[in-house]
């Protein structure tokens, strides 16, 4: 019998079926069906994207809430972090241009009239706040307008330049792309965001010109940087304005304090929506792996696409999918909250034989 552990639950969030919070909640009650005696820390993850203010929120407290512009024409209810301690305000992209917040599939439209005014927005609420650094968790966006609404939202370049001349700016994501180009942000992530190949040229040009501006008035060049082409270009314009670029899942790690909930976990339980290629570069999954030494971490996943030589080779003890489980991807989204809790108590339970045989 394997003797009571202490279990490490931290997920990312699972695509638009759960937050990360929702899925660490899950997670623990399928597990602790199984083994009740396990003593277990909750600590959902995110890379940046959404769900991004809610983990900080659930650890750290101090949630605010603004009603800012939509990506489109409504005016939405976001909410963000105030850490009043540090003077640290977290802010969420797609919490004010999130794809979510479309109303429905993202259209040739939408990808060319959706905007970034509303995170300008949460940004002065923050400075507004008193905050004097401010962190930036960029992804799943509606928007590729480089954020030249935010910039707006902020009073124009100059006034944004200067407002934000002696805040400590941070662009927390974990995607590398440059602004422009085959690998930028209209090439790679205008197609998410229903942009046909014309809507992806008339994208690449308009960011072309405003990459240009963005240059005249900071006197930096970030077209070619590091994450310049995260959240449709908000990245560019967080960059040009003095910020600096740091992974959004390790601006998670530090601020929820992971690395003490690692060095005292038996096993680390995470996931996301899907499991593939991409997870082991950067993203949540690769992040906890690489930190965990040698403590077994498993994965729960809504599907996965890597086979058995690339989970080893990540440190990955095991995988299973949730579509595997529920029999169906279709089930395994629809019904998500249901389905993982019950392949978190399968798991469990075969995680205690398969121990118990070692």
């Amino acid at each position: 019998m394997v003797p009571a552990l202490q279990v490490l639950i931290a997920p990312d969030c699972y695509g638009d079926s759960l937050t990360a919070v929702e899925a660490a909640q899950a997670i623990a009650t399928g597990w602790q069906r199984g083994r009740p005696d396990d003593r277990l820390t909750l600590a959902p993850q995110s890379d940046g994207g959404p769900g991004f203010v809610e983990v900080l929120a659930s650890r750290l407290g101090g949630r605010q809430s603004a009603e800012v512009s939509g990506p489109l024409t409504d005016d939405v209810t976001a909410h963000w972090v105030l850490d009043e301690a540090s003077g640290t305000a977290y802010v969420e992209c797609a919490q004010a241009c999130g794809l979510a917040l479309l109303g429905g599939p993202p259209t040739r439209q939408t990808a060319v009239e959706a905007h970034s005014r509303g995170v300008g927005q949460l940004i002065d609420a923050a400075l507004g706040a008193g905050a004097t650094r401010i962190v930036v968790g960029l992804g799943g966006s509606a928007c590729t307008d480089g954020g030249r609404g935010m910039i707006d939202a902020l009073g124009g370049l100059p006034t944004a330049v200067a407002r934000l001349g002696t805040v400590e700016l941070i662009a927390a994501t974990d995607v590398e792309h440059p602004l422009l180009g085959p690998r930028g942000a209209a090439a790679v992530f205008g197609p998410q965001k229903g942009a046909d190949p014309a809507t992806v040229d008339e994208l690449e040009g308009r960011l072309t010109g405003w990459a240009a501006d963005l240059e005249a008035a900071t006197g930096r060049d970030v077209r070619a940087e590091a994450g310049a082409g995260a959240a449709g270009g908000l990245g560019a314009a967080l960059l040009a304005l003095g910020g600096r670029r740091e992974s959004g899942a390790a601006v998670i790690a530090e601020h929820t304090g992971l690395a003490n909930d690692v060095a005292g976990a038996d096993l680390i339980i995470t996931g996301e929506g899907r499991f593939d290629d991409q997870s082991l570069h950067g993203k949540v999954v690769s992040a906890l792996a690489s930190g965990a030494r040698d403590t077994p971490v498993l994965v729960l996943a809504g599907q996965i696409t890597l086979d058995e030589a690339a989970l080893h080779g990540a440190g990955i003890a095991a995988a299973h999918s949730i579509s595997d489980y529920a029999g169906s991807v279709q089930l395994a989204i629809d019904d998500a909250a249901r389905q993982l809790t019950g392949l978190a108590e399968q798991t469990s339970s075969r995680w205690a034989d398969d121990r118990s045989r070692e």
